[in-house]
């Protein structure tokens, strides 16, 4: 996945023989960070600035892949989906900001609304509203497991669960609705 910014173009990739402390990786990065230390991660993540590794990251939650929806640019920080987690890192001088465990199983993507400033994770059991700062706004649950799409609409985000049930959650409060 490549995001085109103004600080350059971002990439992530999928990291799945990367072992945090070794030097015997295919790559190495300047900043590594396991979410779970002392456990054997599950997801690995790797992120480059214009073909240049700059950090790597992994988690020991659901098993996560890279793709369209795996990481958002906002106001200079990069969100990034890792296995039941979302990181931010501030680009501009590069700093690991926080992480947070956003769904109990995991996070399938993240998300960015413009025109209510909402930032969403699709996670595997939750959909959830965030903020710049890592705190959960609300979160919102079905009948089952969100494994089909996600879509931002105009007054709520539209997600299908593994049964076909379609679910709104408006933006503001997170409630089933709109």
């Amino acid at each position: 996945m490549i995001l085109r910014t103004e600080l350059g173009d971002f990439s992530v990739i999928n990291e799945p023989t990367y072992t945090f402390g070794s030097s015997d990786n295919v790559r190495s990065y300047p900043f590594e960070k396991n979410l779970d230390s002392g456990a054997p991660p599950v997801s690995v993540h790797g992120v480059f600035l214009n073909e240049d590794p700059i950090a790597v990251f992994g988690a020991t939650g659901g098993a996560s892949g890279v793709h369209e929806h795996s990481a958002v640019f906002h106001n200079g920080c990069l969100y990034l989906a890792v296995s039941d987690s979302v990181i931010c890192l501030l680009l501009q001088s590069f700093e690991f900001k926080w992480f947070l465990r956003i769904d109990t199983a995991t996070c399938f993507g993240v998300h960015f609304h413009e025109p209510t400033c909402s930032l969403i994770s699709h996670g595997e059991l939750e959909i959830s509203r965030f903020t710049e700062s890592g705190e959960i706004v609300w979160q919102s649950s079905g009948r089952d497991i969100f494994t089909g799409s996600l879509v931002l609409g105009e007054e709520s985000v539209a997600v299908t669960d593994f049964n076909g049930d379609q679910y709104r959650f408006r933006y503001p409060d997170g409630r089933y609705g709109a």
